[in-house]
């Protein structure tokens, strides 16, 4: 088994070519396995671990080991997660693996269409719940700042248009039947990875619009503190944050503050209309 350590970040991950000859050894191996350990606390976290493996159609061999085809979007996948995971005082290891016994390519290859089969229909209907409705309330916490402005704003116009919204304490609160909740703990839609809550809106609801994509990245660049973009236009956003959260204090006011200020950011970037795919 060859091996070697790939930096990612602050993060190392663990790559490993598992084939048994020296010919295999020369050829890409077919598949990715993503090994992981989990702290047992907080809860939340194997939930949200299990479920994004499930979106990214990946096949459980065992509890913690989990199979995709040996292809760059899919590395690029399990990186983030592995990212993720480790962040939150977890363990993962990403190897390349050729299987010689128990089970053949095309098993696997089976093994992972029925676990997108399964999965589409689970996402789909997650979709249809954030969109059918049209006029769900969405829940967040009090003192919204950029990233729940934007989020709302995104969530009004490209989302759910009749949306309402709810702002409550940051712990604490157990939602009502038919709540979606957004950048708050245990909330459907919040923090993925490395991505703000407005980039796993885009992300969830498939809308592709490169006037969101860059307002993504400045929301991002505000929010996390982290400038992964660079993008010149995040102060200037901060600043404007600043003065609308020292402007009012009642929260549907700096939600329409806000929603003016996205709509005028997103003229700028030549929005046009977000189309879904």
């Amino acid at each position: 088994m060859l091996g070697y350590v790939a930096p990612f970040g602050h993060v190392m991950i663990q790559l490993y070519h598992m084939n048994a000859s020296t010919e295999s050894q020369a050829q890409v191996a077919p598949w990715l396995l993503f090994i992981h350990s989990l702290p047992p606390k907080p809860d939340y976290l194997r939930v949200k671990v299990r479920r994004r493996l499930q979106r990214l159609g990946a096949a459980a061999l065992k509890n913690s080991v989990y199979v995709l085809p040996n292809e760059d979007e899919a590395r690029e996948d399990f990186v983030w997660l592995a990212r993720a995971i480790v962040a939150d005082g977890g363990e993962a290891t990403i190897c390349e693996a050729t299987f010689l016994e128990g089970m053949t390519d095309e098993e696997m290859g089976a093994m992972i269409r029925a676990q997108m089969r399964h999965d589409e229909p689970a996402a789909d209907a997650g979709r249809r719940v954030a969109v059918a409705p049209r006029g769900a309330t969405w829940v967040t916490r009090k003192g919204p700042k950029i990233d729940r402005m934007a989020s709302a704003w995104l969530i009004r116009r490209f989302i759910d248009p009749a949306a309402s919204f709810k702002f409550v304490p940051p712990t604490g609160y157990r939602p009502e039947p038919g709540e979606l909740r957004f950048d708050m703990y245990q909330g459907e839609y919040g923090h993925e990875g490395d991505r703000c809550t407005f980039e796993t809106l885009l992300d969830r609801f498939g809308l592709r619009d490169p006037a969101l994509a860059a307002i993504g990245e400045i929301v991002h660049d505000v929010d996390c503190k982290d400038e992964k973009f660079g993008r010149k236009e995040a102060s200037g956003i901060a600043l404007k944050v600043q003065g609308i959260v020292a402007a009012q204090n009642d929260d549907l006011a700096r939600l329409a503050r806000g929603a003016a200020m996205m709509d005028d950011l997103y003229a700028t970037l030549g929005g046009g209309s977000a189309v879904r795919g």
